[in-house]
């Protein structure tokens, strides 16, 4: 049994070390556009049944509760919470922040379609609207040299002054919306990809279907709390303190069986 309790105890630091890991990367990106803070889940190890309830106990009776010992907890996974982050408004004409639903769809170098909240973007040396690190957005919008005072309007389109003080369309940003979007995959640089669990990607306009409105000259901040995870991290060290004591004791309870007998 000691031997028992001191994995049920070794399992309880793993799951704890995992979880301080997540709330560390929370507070890390406290300041990432369009973060989303990431929440730990853990399960139960499986049960040794020792005696199932119902058993018979006597010829005539039967046990109640039985005998069914856990064997620790285990990381389920983790789940990102997507609760509205704060809007900061930047003056810049090509930043833009999503209000509700969806996310900008990236066109990635292997040639996959990321999606990200981050909407800090820019004009790459070709004129092509593009994420801080280069990356088109999707569907391509191209802005001419020349162009003056973009900007972006709530439903998604580009528009610039030309040379001869018209106002011109360039085109129009669409927004991707998934039926489990906790289920996307984090792969860094503000981006996430399409998996099985988060299904198929609903692409439309801004505002329609369930979609957020765009904001332009305004970014979406990360929706990290940094007080909540500051609660976390204590609660997250004290539990895993009280399974080093957990440790300790059954150690100390090993060496006294073993100098008693």
């Amino acid at each position: 049994m000691s031997f028992g309790a001191l994995h049920v105890a070794r399992t309880g630091l793993d799951a704890q070390s995992f979880r301080m890991q997540v709330i560390a990367n929370n507070l890390a990106n406290v300041n990432t556009t369009g973060f989303k803070r990431d929440r730990a889940s853990f399960e139960t190890l499986s049960y040794q049944m020792m005696t199932p309830p119902g058993a018979p106990s006597t010829a005539e009776n039967r046990y109640a509760t039985g005998l069914n010992l856990g064997t620790g907890v285990a990381l389920a996974g983790t789940a990102r919470i997507d609760t509205q982050g704060t809007f900061a408004t930047t003056g810049n004409g090509l930043d833009v922040a999503i209000d509700g639903a969806g996310y900008f769809q990236i066109q990635m170098p292997d040639g996959r379609i990321g999606y990200t909240r981050a909407g800090n973007f820019g004009r790459s040396p070709e004129g092509v609207l593009v994420t801080s690190d280069g990356k088109p957005v999707q569907p391509q919008i191209q802005i001419a040299e020349d162009a003056t005072n973009i900007s972006i309007g709530a439903d998604g389109t580009v528009a610039a002054t030309g040379p001869d003080g018209t106002l011109t369309d360039l085109g129009r940003i669409e927004l991707a919306r998934f039926a489990n979007p906790a289920g996307l995959q984090a792969i860094g640089n503000n981006l996430l990809v399409e998996t099985p669990a988060s299904g198929a990607p609903q692409v439309g306009g801004a505002g329609e279907e369930g979609r957020g409105s765009l904001r332009g000259g305004m970014l979406e901040g990360s929706n990290v709390n940094v007080v909540e995870e500051l609660v976390d991290m204590i609660e997250t060290q004290r539990a895993y303190e009280v399974n080093s004591k957990m440790i300790q004791a059954t150690d100390e309870m090993m060496k006294n069986a073993s100098q008693t007998l």
